[in-house]
């Protein structure tokens, strides 16, 4: 095999050592091999760092082993040639398993051009991607204390949720503090109601009575401050996160524009993905790159149903979602596509394809700045009608007709 790279080192990370690797040699020759182990404090990744730039190293890979790798990657960014690999693409062969074995094997694939590099954005990218996962993460862990709080509430006989839609607007929380404080009847409490809310006094008065204890009460006012706590975080990320969006106004406004497709998915589209699609070849490389496309099974000549694998969880849950969304929007032509592959394949799937077709038009409008054109509810119609037209006029060309077509005048 061909030598691509005359001086690379691979590592092997691990949480708290990192072996080194370094082969050096001109192509054709047996390289010249140098092994060192470092911790991976910052003063020792700085000292790997000095090491391998006094020998000359130009490429340095790794595996994207958990998130080990990504503090090496920030001292070694700049200075070398980084290449991230999917640990199970450059996975060694079994049998005599070391660490010192591994970097060698990274070493050797670096060296002939045999390691595919991971997609890693720029840090500004890196940054606002932490920032709305992390958001995620709160908004899941607030749904979490509600459901848990309505749960309590309903183990107090206390059907405030059977009556009212929102239980955590601004009429539900102050009935909710007058429950922890426990010094008000449940008439009093049901005045607190406001808007079209008063329209139900009676039934808010007898759903607010139960037996709530001081137990209740006390897990009632630890579940409401957790709540709070979240949505005041929630509100500061929210700001953060603006900000960290403001250089990329005009893609986020794009975007927005397909159905579905709200200020939170975009900001998802931007972070997972980027703003530049050079990266991926094609919107079907993004796909796969994102794991939301039709899996590949084919065995005998005979291709079956793949499953989608694991990939981006972050920016499928999000396309998924957003596809979802976009089954509401009438007269177009995500919704029309939606509910025909849901009486076929069942909700899910449908919704998984409809995530498909959505960030391939993501992709293709942040690759060539084009606005999103919506193809209307009527296009699966016309191209199923002409589709089959045609299939039509060349049976019966075969059979020895000449067939002109004349539209009716409904048609017409």
């Amino acid at each position: 095999m061909d030598v691509m790279v005359e001086r690379g080192c691979g590592l092997d990370v691990h949480q708290a050592m990192v072996v080194a690797c370094l082969l050096t040699g001109p192509p054709g020759r047996g390289p010249q091999k140098e092994i060192r182990s470092f911790r991976t404090m910052t003063a020792a990744l700085r000292e790997m760092r000095e090491w391998l730039q006094e020998n000359g190293c130009t490429h340095v890979a790794m595996e994207s082993t958990g998130i080990y790798w990504q503090p090496v990657y920030a001292v070694l960014d700049g200075a070398f040639e980084l290449v991230v690999g999917n640990a199970h693409h450059i996975k060694n062969v079994p049998g005599r398993k070391t660490d010192v074995k591994d970097s060698e094997w990274i070493a050797n694939l670096l060296r002939h051009g045999l390691i595919r590099s991971s997609f890693v954005p720029a840090k500004p990218v890196r940054e606002l991607r932490d920032l709305l996962r992390y958001r995620r993460k709160l908004v899941d862990a607030c749904a979490a204390e509600r459901n848990r709080l309505l749960k309590l509430l309903e183990t107090a006989n206390i059907k405030l949720s059977s009556v009212a839609s929102d239980v955590f607007g601004v009429s539900g929380m102050a009935m909710l503090r007058a429950l922890i404080a426990g010094t008000v009847t449940p008439a009093e409490m049901a005045g607190l109601a406001r808007g079209r809310l008063r329209h139900k006094l009676a039934e808010l008065e007898l759903a607010l009575e139960g037996c709530v204890e001081d137990h209740h009460r006390y897990l009632l006012s630890v579940q409401l401050r957790r709540i709070e706590a979240a949505e005041y975080d929630i509100k500061e990320l929210d700001a953060r996160i603006t900000a960290k969006l403001e250089p990329y106004d005009e893609q986020l406004q794009r975007l927005m524009r397909i159905p579905g497709v709200d200020w939170f998915v975009a900001a998802v589209i931007v972070a997972e993905l980027g703003i530049d699609m050079t990266v991926f070849p094609s919107a079907a490389h993004a796909a796969a790159w994102v794991d939301i496309c039709p899996g590949n099974y084919e065995s005998a000549g005979k291709r079956n149903g793949g499953n989608i694998r694991k990939g981006n969880r972050h920016l499928k849950t999000a396309l998924v979602t957003a596809a979802v969304a976009a089954s509401r929007k009438t007269g177009s032509y995500l919704k029309d596509k939606y509910f025909r592959l849901r009486a076929r394949r069942g909700p899910l799937r449908a919704a998984v394809a409809v995530g498909h077709k959505i960030l391939i038009a993501a992709y293709h409008m942040l690759a060539t700045g084009a606005p999103f054109k919506d193809l209307g509810a009527d296009h699966l119609d016309t191209a199923y009608r002409q589709r089959a037209t045609r299939t039509l006029v060349r049976r019966l060309n075969r059979l020895g007709y000449k067939i002109a077509l004349i539209p009716t005048q409904a048609r017409a």
